[in-house]
């Protein structure tokens, strides 16, 4: 969904409120204190604050949808198509720390499309698994549980952005550190 110039900037707010209060804790009333404007004012531009955690949760979901289907289309043996998988989603992360915060932390506030979105996660995780499964497949590799694995690569790649709030100096460092500890434990005693 394309958002227009002020839907942008109070896209922007909610982000900055939603990382210091929570969803939960962030009213419509501070949103308009937080953008110097009458609450009412607001409603020309969103239907709810619901609305603008469905902003963020659906794109940067679409974000990471994106990223991934360019990879799996992409004519490179195995082993760098899941380097690049990481390396891809971890980008993602590192441009939206904040955002990165809200999605994984804030998505079970979604009410009316909560269902929606819990499909959509659960066809990434699908989609990534049948990446994974692949790769491992093509270097006859041994997976055991090809959903936990999946689940640990996106619980590790999703909350990255703890690290990358802390450091925020050394980002090259920390997503070399994610992704060699990632591809270390995939390949065993094997570097690539």
């Amino acid at each position: 969904m394309e958002l227009k110039e002020k839907q942008k900037k109070i896209l922007d707010a909610a982000v900055e409120l939603f990382k210091e209060k929570g969803y939960m804790g962030s009213s419509v009333r501070d949103l308009a204190t937080k953008l110097n404007i009458k609450a009412a004012s607001l409603y020309a531009h969103i239907r709810s604050k619901e609305e603008i955690l469905e902003w963020i949760c659906f794109g940067i979901a679409n974000d990471f949808f994106t990223e991934l289907q360019t990879i799996k289309s992409t004519d490179i043996n195995p082993k760098d198509k899941l380097n690049l998988f990481i390396d891809k989603h971890l980008s993602i992360v590192l441009r939206n720390r904040d955002v990165t915060h809200i999605y994984s932390n804030e998505w079970k506030h979604l009410e009316e499309r909560l269902p929606e979105f819990v499909e959509l996660r659960k066809k990434y995780q699908q989609e990534v698994e049948e990446l994974i499964s692949e790769i491992y497949k093509a270097e006859n590799w041994e997976l055991k549980s090809p959903t936990f694995t999946t689940r640990f690569i996106l619980h590790t790649l999703n909350n990255s952005y703890f690290w990358f709030k802390r450091n925020i100096e050394s980002t090259t460092e920390i997503t070399d550190e994610i992704r060699d500890k990632i591809l270390f434990g995939l390949l065993g005693n094997h570097k690539q």
